[in-house]
């Protein structure tokens, strides 16, 4: 495996695209090129989560794609001081609001466009996989990979940006659903603060929370969608993983998504490979992976060759 960590902005070392590239063999592909998964961890746009990244990209590693991990823009990689406890001191981080963050995605793809023959990646071929604030930063790309707040910005060709699927877990869809009072004062604090990092306002318009809500955007150009959650998540509702399945529908996206009656919020692979403590461990919600690696493979088949080159005619 090739593995090395790469910084996308010269004035923006925390911002980097770190890649689990398969290494070629002639008992293997022999040269051929891989589809890809580009992992976005979460974290609220505050910090990105050890959680979701790595563990991750070694599982669909394991499936015979290569991987990368991006490490987006977040409001602590610019106010490292940042905590709960002074949330209410902060002020508007440029980096982190939108549509930065998703801006990182589509630096993410020009560079792996720009080594696509040196790491044998078949760039028409990659999906987005995506964590709680990484599954909506994913979601907005899906969305917007082809506008110009995008393609305008980076100057470069449409075609470069077109993501093949998108694997969203307990993300955002509908950010209307994340500005309201919760019961909870913790969970409250961090929904509050996730809010005016991303938004940049702790006032919100109906008209920001249309444009930074994928569910709302989404258009027949939106990839192939996969889709899972826990009814019951106290942190992000459920209702932005079915509103988000509705919109693709109607928009005549074809998705699959999966609910699982249980599960805290942010669970990962659900197994020990990622548990942070017991409740990050869940059976039924351990699934997911399985599944999702069952659907990509409709869509993201290995160049394999039908018998061994020693019985090639």
């Amino acid at each position: 495996m090739i593995n090395e960590t790469i910084q996308l902005y010269p004035d923006r070392p925390g911002v980097t695209l770190t890649t689990y590239l398969l290494a070629d063999s002639p008992e293997l592909l022999n040269g051929k090129k891989r589809p890809a998964v580009l992992v976005c961890p979460g974290g609220a746009y505050l910090n990105c989560s050890d959680r979701e990244a790595e563990p991750v990209a070694l599982r669909f590693a394991g499936m015979g794609y290569h991987a990368f991990v991006l490490r987006y823009s977040i409001y602590t990689l610019d106010h490292p001081e940042f905590n709960l406890v002074n949330a209410t001191d902060m002020v508007i981080n440029p980096h982190s609001t939108y549509p930065s963050p998703m801006r990182d995605i589509g630096k993410a793809f020009l560079t792996i466009h720009e080594h696509a023959d040196q790491w044998l990646v078949d760039t028409d071929k990659i999906a987005v996989c995506g964590f709680s604030a990484g599954a909506h930063n994913c979601a907005m790309y899906a969305v917007y990979w082809h506008n110009p707040v995008i393609t305008d910005y980076f100057g470069a060709p449409v075609s470069q940006f077109k993501p093949a699927a998108a694997i969203l877990a307990y993300g955002i869809g509908d950010f209307h659903l994340m500005v309201k009072p919760y019961s909870n004062a913790m969970l409250q604090a961090v929904a509050s603060a996730a809010n005016f990092a991303y938004l940049g306002t702790r006032n919100p318009s109906a008209e920001l929370l249309d444009t930074v809500s994928p569910a709302r955007q989404v258009t027949a150009s939106t990839p192939p969608t996969f889709l899972w959650a826990t009814a019951a998540d106290v942190l992000v509702p459920v209702e932005n993983t079915t509103r988000l399945a509705t919109a693709l529908a109607h928009a005549g996206v074809p998705f699959e998504v999966h609910i699982f009656e249980e599960g805290a919020h942010g669970l990962s692979l659900a197994d020990p490979s990622t548990a942070g403590s017991q409740q990050d461990i869940n059976p039924d919600a351990a699934q997911w992976i399985r599944l999702a690696e069952a659907w990509l493979r409709k869509r993201f088949l290995l160049p394999i060759l039908e018998k061994p080159a020693w019985m090639q005619d």
